[in-house]
């Protein structure tokens, strides 16, 4: 009897990312149409979607930014979601670690990112603010633990006035969430006896 070998979260994201490559195909025919280089900027704490900007880059030869505040993150997750509530509340625009410099020669601009608290990361907001996107293609993709879109986009859009969005890929990726209360949940059951 041969047993299937365990599929992990990055195996099955990737998997979902190719299925919904299929799918959307017809719709992603823009790209053949931009001319110029796309640039590819995303944000990515947990790895989510920084594996969708990967594959983006590869199947559109692009140029690749990670987009990063200028502190570094917390390591601890719940002082990371407590940092990005606060930033969120205060409508703060943090310093970005680096800027990508001039877009100009970009016609298109693959823009990721996870959704906080419902709406657009800060980090995000950072880097809409201190760009003009005006007459470029946005092409968003989005990830998420639990509440879906929220009104990222909105916000994403009311930042890039005057550039053209078109339809967003967005996924559900709430893997660090769910483990760490999967972990807790054990935790309560066991912690006393250790």
């Amino acid at each position: 009897m041969t047993q299937n070998p365990t599929i992990g979260r990055r195996d099955a994201l990737q998997a979902t990312l190719a299925a919904a490559a299929i799918v959307a195909a017809p719709r992603m025919a823009f790209a053949q149409e931009a001319q110029g280089p796309r640039l590819v900027v995303y944000l990515s704490r947990s790895g989510n979607t920084r594996v969708i900007a990967g594959a983006l880059a590869r199947r559109f030869g692009t140029d690749v930014f990670e987009l990063r505040p200028r502190d570094p993150w917390p390591a601890d997750y719940d002082e990371m979601v407590a940092r990005a509530s606060r930033w969120r509340e205060s409508d703060e625009a943090p310093p970005l670690a680096e800027s990508p410099g001039d877009l100009d020669r970009y016609r298109t601009i693959f823009l990721g990112f996870p959704v906080w608290g419902t709406d657009l990361p800060a980090v995000t907001r950072s880097f809409l603010r201190g760009h003009d996107l005006t007459g470029k293609t946005v092409v968003p993709f989005v990830t998420y633990g639990s509440s879906g879109e929220g009104s990222s986009l909105r916000t994403a859009r009311a930042l890039a006035p005057d550039a053209r969005f078109v339809e967003p890929f967005v996924l559900r990726c709430d893997q660090e969430r769910s483990t760490l209360e999967s972990l807790n949940a054990w935790l309560d059951v066991v912690g006393d006896t250790l």
